[in-house]
């Protein structure tokens, strides 16, 4: 969080059926990335759907520090009048993105090679996060960079004032270092080239294209490559924002785990880099449905039907986890409601989130009766009939665990409480009012 509050501690206690229409915000990974590239190309840039969770208006205070209008026009609507590629200036405070990873990450990136100074900041979750994994490739570009001992924030980058295109090697799958590193390319000569060891969410790409920009993609045998051409002129394009599929999984999950449960969940993207969550609650035999398949805003999307399900365990390899990273803590508390054993795993870029997520998930589970295996890599989770619940989860200031753990206690035998709520708004402010309305018990 941005700012610091009391902590809010909120019980979920088992519900009736969960039923109606749930509208869950806007995708929180293409909101970043709208403003931003709004922010550099040359003219008006109209949004729609924008997420309005702290995370991503830090993201816009930010762009504002760098040059850019923003404009909120309405819930959702917003415009961006931006200074184009390398036009930022030099912000007069610190640029503080509170709790968001890819926020801070993508700005670095889109700023590094610009002849200007900035200092970044967040809260307490957000500097224990590593950063060198994006600061050492920015470096390559000519940038001096300044950070914390063990590369963390607060963090000063003073931009090239002469950069040089990179061809960057990444050694794990990560979007947020790939996309820090074309935003940078942006205003270097030449072509900027990034080398992931398998596809990650492709949302820097394709709205790259949308904006003019030279970007091509091929497999090649040390697994995905990324080119973009620099310096074009970016044109402004009307954005219309997805709904985000990381949020849509928590009322998904809650209907699959509540007997009676039958919602809709409209407008949700399908991108197929983001699929992996659904992919593997199929495979567990979820009662979902996609109805009303469309494209908008360059992104695939559909109408989510979602009922209970009699789910069983099932085994997620390590080569998708890049496409479902941040669904793995709600996929864990559907695991406890599956007949079987659910195994998980690729998933050490979960110890480096909001938290360690791994362990944050597996100690809250093992509060509420559920038996939890990890390994630096994995995770497994041993359904159970019934879940007894009664247990108090610490969220660490993280808003996936807080809402993965109000989810649990909806099911549970007994009420399910979490320590602390308020970082819920971060990235899905409206989830307790959407949850209640379904039918969820909330407290």
């Amino acid at each position: 969080m941005s700012h610091s509050t009391d902590p809010r501690p909120m019980t979920a206690r088992r519900a009736g059926p969960l039923t109606g229409e749930a509208l869950v915000p806007g995708d929180k990974s293409i909101s970043h990335r709208a403003l931003i590239l709004g922010a550099m190309a040359v003219g008006e840039t109209r949004i729609t759907g924008l997420l309005e969770g702290q995370d991503v208006l830090d993201t816009a205070k930010a762009m504002e520090a760098f040059g850019a209008q923003v404009t909120r026009h309405g819930p959702g609507a917003w415009s961006v009048h931006g200074v184009g590629v390398g036009g930022f200036r030099s912000p007069e405070g610190v640029i503080d993105c509170g709790n968001s990873g890819t926020g801070v990450r993508l700005i670095m990136g889109a700023m590094a090679t610009t002849p200007i100074t900035a200092t970044f900041t967040g809260d307490a979750s957000l500097s224990r996060r590593p950063m060198a994994r994006v600061t050492d490739p920015l470096s390559q570009f000519g940038a001096r960079i300044t950070t914390r001992d063990g590369g963390r924030l607060p963090i000063t980058i003073e931009g090239a004032t002469d950069p040089v295109p990179v061809t960057y090697r990444s050694p794990v799958a990560s979007a947020q270092i790939k996309s820090a590193i074309l935003l940078a390319g942006l205003n270097a000569p030449g072509d900027t080239v990034v080398i992931e060891p398998e596809p990650t969410r492709d949302h820097s790409e394709r709205m790259l294209a949308g904006f003019g920009a030279q970007i091509r993609t091929e497999t090649v045998p040390e697994g995905h490559k990324v080119t973009l051409t620099g310096r074009p002129e970016l044109r402004p394009q009307p954005v219309a924002v997805p709904r985000d599929p990381s949020s849509a999984a928590f009322p998904v999950a809650a209907a699959l785990i509540v007997p009676g449960s039958d919602i809709r969940v409209p407008g949700v993207s399908r991108n197929p880099t983001r699929d992996g969550l659904y992919v593997t609650l199929l495979e567990m035999g979820a009662d979902i449905t996609f109805e009303n398949p469309r494209e908008e805003g360059g992104e695939p999307v559909a109408d989510l039907r979602v009922r209970h399900s009699a789910l069983k365990g099932v085994t997620v390899p390590a080569e998708r986890a890049s496409r479902m990273i941040d669904e793995f803590p709600i996929l864990s508390v559907i695991a406890s409601f599956a007949e079987g054993t659910t195994v998980m795993n690729g998933v050490s870029e979960l110890r480096v989130k909001e938290s360690d997520r791994i362990d944050a998930m597996a100690r809250g589970l093992e509060a509420n009766g559920v038996t939890v295996e990890e390994t630096p890599d994995s995770m497994t989770v041993h359904g159970m009939a019934r879940v007894p619940g009664g247990g108090q989860a610490v969220t660490h200031l993280d808003h996936r665990i807080a809402m993965s753990f109000l989810v649990l206690g909806l099911a549970t035998e007994h009420p399910v409480t979490i320590d602390d709520a308020e970082p819920i708004t971060t990235s899905f402010p409206d989830f307790v009012p959407l949850m209640t309305r379904l039918g969820a018990s909330l407290d």
